[in-house]
């Protein structure tokens, strides 16, 4: 029997969804009868997705984001220090244990507050050969912010002593962080810029099945609203809502709202009970987002990596409404696909409920041009990274080979 080959993921959680959701979108593509995948997450709600064959996770005590450089324990009641040096021993033991061909890092090249760096370090100290990977996602954030925090924390020093490739998840002409972030000459040549990562998109009549479950008919206009996790999306939903209120009779379209598991209780309910009141249904969470986007005529959202993603799959006109503090990420990237006529974007400062109500209908009058821009967007991610896992798998394959000219740039 041929030995398998491993793979563990580290997915850096702290807020939200989009870290465990991204993962779990390339886990579940690269493994295979023959592959293990095994995830090191601190989401509390990893187990609420549904697990592949050959896909398992290690969970590690939650910690949440207090401000850009303070974290604490999520659910239990002890130390944070203490919380941090339960998760390093569990990651370090389940690597040496494990002993995975391959590691992928999401995110923070050394983990939240250093946590992945004995691990990193043990990889290339043993005499057991791990590739290690770093993906990152396409926008991280302002280049002033992320080169400043690079520099004051010796990234730079870091990703050419530990990492064999730096996988960037999206597209080289839309957003180029290797130049605007300054990327050292040493380390330009292990990046890998691998397109932007699909989800799934289901054929048949999802479509159809999902309105008539929600009671919403072949000709209604049907508009999903949804912050990911919906810690900070409050605000989205509520000036969603205020429309309605400044325009009670004339909005001629059926309404979801998704607040998100992480919003506090009382702003979902007070949500629920305000949208009620013009017919807008509201859920809490929703374990297969893409089949409720496949259904939609709009999707108004965040803008975070991950339902950029699934929107780019679906083809669904979307309006972004990003968030610019504490990063401009979401922001960067609306103005990036903006450009690429790709999705439309409203600014905090912009927003009013009848700049809303116009925004709305302006990218309803213009859905086929859209969906016919992100038709011709090619989301080559996960057709990147099977590549190299297959260069990686050849026999004589020992060190992180430059990957092919194709995959470097996408179009």
């Amino acid at each position: 029997m041929t030995q398998p080959y491993n793979i563990l993921m580290y997915s850096h959680d702290t807020y939200g969804l989009g870290h465990i959701r991204r993962t779990m979108a390339i886990a579940n593509h690269l493994r295979g009868t023959n592959t293990n995948i095994l995830i090191l997450t601190g989401s509390p709600l990893a187990g609420r997705f549904a697990l592949p064959s050959q896909v398992d996770f290690v969970r590690i005590p939650g910690m949440i984001k207090k401000t850009n450089d303070e974290y604490r324990s999520l659910s239990i009641k002890i130390e944070d220090q203490q919380a941090l040096s339960i998760r390093t021993n569990i990651i370090l033991a389940t690597a040496q244990t494990f002993k995975p061909d391959l590691f992928i890092v999401d995110k923070e090249p050394l983990g939240l507050k250093r946590e992945v760096l004995p691990t990193l370090e043990w990889f290339k100290q043993t005499t057991f050969r791990t590739r290690t990977i770093l993906g990152l996602r396409d926008i991280l954030d302002d280049p002033s912010v992320i080169v400043t925090d690079w520099q004051e924390r010796d990234i730079y020093s870091y990703l050419e002593l530990l990492y064999d490739e730096i996988w960037v998840y999206g597209n080289q002409q839309v957003y180029d962080p290797v130049s605007l972030y300054r990327f050292p000459e040493g380390i330009k040549d292990r990046v890998v810029f691998t397109g932007y990562i699909p989800r799934i998109k289901k054929h048949g009549n999802v479509r159809k099945k999902i309105r008539r479950r929600y009671r919403i008919m072949p000709n209604d206009t049907f508009l999903l609203v949804t912050t990911g996790g919906g810690g900070d999306g409050y605000d989205v939903l509520d000036k969603f809502v205020d429309m309605h209120d400044y325009f009670p009779t004339t909005l001629p379209f059926k309404s979801l709202i998704i607040t998100g598991p992480f919003m506090p209780k009382r702003k979902r309910e007070e949500i629920k009970k305000r949208g009620k009141v013009y017919g807008i249904k509201t859920l809490p969470f929703h374990s297969r987002l893409e089949e409720l986007m496949q259904a939609a005529d709009l999707v108004i959202s965040m803008g975070g990596y991950n339902t950029i993603c699934e929107i780019l799959t679906q083809q669904t006109p979307a309006l972004i409404i990003p968030r610019e503090t504490p990063r401009k990420e979401q922001l960067i990237r609306a103005q990036c696909l903006k450009s690429e006529g790709l999705i439309d974007y409203l600014g905090w400062h912009e927003i009013s409920p009848q700049k809303l109500r116009e925004k709305i209908f302006s990218i309803l009058d213009r859905r086929q041009g859209y969906s016919g821009s992100m038709a011709h967007f090619e989301l080559t991610g996960i057709n990147t990274m099977l590549e190299r896992l297959a260069q990686f798998r050849q026999p004589n394959s020992t060190s992180a080979a430059a990957p092919p000219e194709p995959a470097a740039v996408q179009p």
